[in-house]
């Protein structure tokens, strides 16, 4: 059925097939590698469609928490920002329903049961908010985030808005799932000279050192002009835009750099995080028996199988990761 259901034409008028087809092309052609870019067209190219008052990106990180690394709200950029999701809001719903949510399901009772985006004075009376899927190996797919738009009007996404909303999404999740699958690709590559594929806090240094630096040099173009009105204004523009890039990719950033403990420590069994906490505290194989109460021959099964499951060499580098996780 679901092969039936994809092979099938989408549902949208004319004119909304048209914007549509123009979207893929230049997402093909220019958003590969720049996530801001790509979610802020998705932005513009529903705005064409439907009104869009807010508009957000979200992806989940960990059991609990959601990034949102781009979000608009009555044409004004929200700062990238992350929350722990609860029991009764969107991200919840998703994850029970794998399916869009529609403010038409329940007048927004959900909706309005999250954490808000922007103007927290205003409610939205309309949304649409699509889950994307990374593709699973022997399963269905791992919802991984999600692309919201919602309107302060009532009844603004009928059924064409929310397919051809579902269509932008989809294009995004094959966007983001094909530069998933080609850095793995370059992690089976023998290394050579050249490190694992993992992000550094250097990395994260490097970067900020360069998009600040290009901020640094707009600044002083910026002094050096003798025009103070419009050309001023206008640099002080760049310089908007180049921040809100640096927030917007900083926030991505940090779900490369942190869910890798929490990840390591959740793969443990109950018995085997008791031993990998204890060894924060420098325990050594005696203490750690005497303090659990285990066998000796016991605590060395758990060890062996923490440093394969965590990968490392030796002890204090599982106590190190374990110290990051704990720390979180």
């Amino acid at each position: 059925m679901q092969e039936d259901h994809a092979a099938a034409p989408l549902r949208v008028d004319p004119e909304t097939a048209i914007i549509l087809r123009e979207a893929y092309h230049k997402i093909e052609a220019l958003f590969r590698a720049d996530h801001y870019g790509l979610y802020d067209y998705v932005r513009v190219v529903a705005g064409k469609i439907a009104r869009v008052d807010t508009f957000f990106v979200g992806f989940l990180q960990g059991t609990s928490r959601v990034r949102y690394p781009y979000a608009y709200d009555a044409g004004r950029y929200v700062d990238p920002d992350t929350h722990i999701f609860g029991p009764n809001g969107q991200t919840a719903w998703l994850l029970k329903h794998r399916q869009t949510y529609r403010y038409a399901y329940d007048q927004g009772a959900v909706l309005h049961a999250g954490v808000p985006i922007g103007d927290v004075g205003r409610r939205s009376e309309d949304a649409v908010t699509v889950p994307i899927f990374r593709p699973g190996k022997d399963g269905p797919g791992q919802l991984f985030g999600m692309l919201s738009m919602q309107s302060y009007v009532p009844d603004s996404y009928d059924d064409n808005v929310v397919r051809a909303f579902e269509w932008l999404s989809g294009v995004v999740e094959r966007v983001l799932t094909r530069e998933g699958e080609d850095r793995e690709a370059l992690r089976r590559l023998p290394a050579g000279d050249v490190g694992p594929n993992v992000l550094t806090s250097d990395h994260v240094m490097e970067y900020l050192a360069h998009r600040v630096g290009s901020i640094r040099e707009i600044a002083v173009e910026a002094m050096s002009e003798s025009e103070v009105t419009a050309v001023v204004q206008s640099h002080l523009t760049r310089i908007i835009d180049a921040t809100e890039h640096i927030q917007s990719e900083l926030i991505e950033m940090l779900m490369d750099t942190d869910e890798g403990p929490e990840r390591r420590f959740l793969s443990l069994t109950k018995a085997q995080q008791g031993v990998a906490v204890r060894l924060v505290d420098g325990l050594d194989n005696d203490q750690l028996s005497a303090e659990l109460g285990i066998s000796l021959n016991t605590v060395k099964t758990h060890l062996s199988a923490i440093l394969r499951k965590y990968g490392m060499a030796n002890r204090a580098q599982v106590a190190d990761d374990v110290r990051r996780y704990l720390a979180g």
